[in-house]
């Protein structure tokens, strides 16, 4: 493993500190001088899951699997029952698939290739935008962003400010500008640049979600007049601080939009880190980024194992 793969590393085991502490802080207290379990110990193995947002669908199935093995096997010391209950946790957590993407460096499947940024305001979307740019300019990509949320006043500023300290250059109109023309202008700019990637940000408003499709459906039209399989991708940015909420969200945007993938951030700053596994098997969408720090190289590309790992302390 190389020295960059080891900082990665590093920096997710410590952006998931606080859930992986309440995670394994409390098992720890509930295991204490047991060797078997039962059904109080079993409830509160579930209300510590729970309240790491591990989701009620993912943690009745690790108890039930749990009690199963409880039936067929005898534990003669704490050391055992604890290596039991956390084989069982990542061997339950990591039961889903997930839709890896590429490597940043990797050949892109169209070019250029567009990404639809969706998310409610607040969530991390311009950073996530600025920190995916980051990424793709770092690994040799001409990137282009578009900065389509012209509803809000500081939208645009802030996206050009991130803009910056990506390194790579903006097409907007500024506030009230029609969103559809920016991401025609920005389409129009990366074919005769030859840009390899154009990242569009969008408004974060949902109270008003027939307007949302409308203006969703509209930029996707005017991005195939340059582009015609455009966008390539739809992610739907999510803040991990929220929890539950974060589902709910993610429910109601799949209702308005094709979204293909999540990414889910300020996972440093939570200790229910455990959304990133429910929200992907609730909604059987694949986490594609997670974001584990402020910093513009924070974002990182989702690898269930590494992420299991080091959520649940064993990296």
């Amino acid at each position: 493993m190389g020295f960059f793969d080891k900082l990665k590393l590093s920096r997710l085991k410590d952006g998931l500190s606080k859930t992986r502490e309440t995670i394994r802080d409390n098992i720890s207290k509930l295991t204490q001088g047991r060797t078997e379990i039962d059904d109080e110990f079993l409830e509160d193995l579930e209300n510590i899951l729970i309240a790491a947002d591990v989701g009620v669908e993912t943690t009745l199935n690790i108890v039930e699997r749990i009690t199963e093995k409880a039936r067929t096997e005898t534990y003669r010391s704490e050391d055992e029952l604890n290596t039991m209950l956390f084989g069982v946790m990542e061997e339950m957590l990591l039961d889903v698939a997930d839709e890896h993407p590429a490597d940043f460096e990797a050949p892109l499947p169209a070019k250029p290739y567009v990404v639809l940024i969706v998310g409610v305001n607040g969530v991390g979307k311009t950073t996530s935008i600025a920190k995916l740019a980051s990424n793709y300019h770092k690994s040799g990509k001409k990137v282009i962003i578009a900065a389509a949320d012209t509803f809000r006043a500081a939208a645009v500023e802030q996206l050009q400010i991130w803009a910056d300290r990506a390194g790579v250059p903006m097409i907007s109109q500024g506030q009230g500008a029609d969103p559809a023309s920016v991401v025609f202008d920005a389409v129009s700019s990366a074919v005769a640049k030859d840009a390899d990637v154009v990242l569009v940000d969008t408004a974060g408003r949902l109270h008003n979600k027939s307007h949302l499709m409308e203006e969703l459906a509209k930029i996707m039209r005017v991005a195939r007049k340059k582009v015609p399989e455009a966008p390539h991708e739809v992610l739907l940015v999510l803040d991990g601080t929220t929890g539950q909420n974060a589902v709910s969200q993610a429910r109601e945007f799949t209702k308005c939009v094709n979204v293909t993938g999540l990414v889910i951030t300020k996972l440093d700053g939570t200790a229910k880190g455990g959304i990133v596994l429910s929200i992907s098997r609730e909604l059987r969408l694949p986490v594609k980024y997670i974001g584990v720090g402020e910093k513009i190289d924070d974002l990182q590309i989702f690898d269930r194992s590494k992420f299991v790992k080091a959520l649940m302390g064993n990296m």
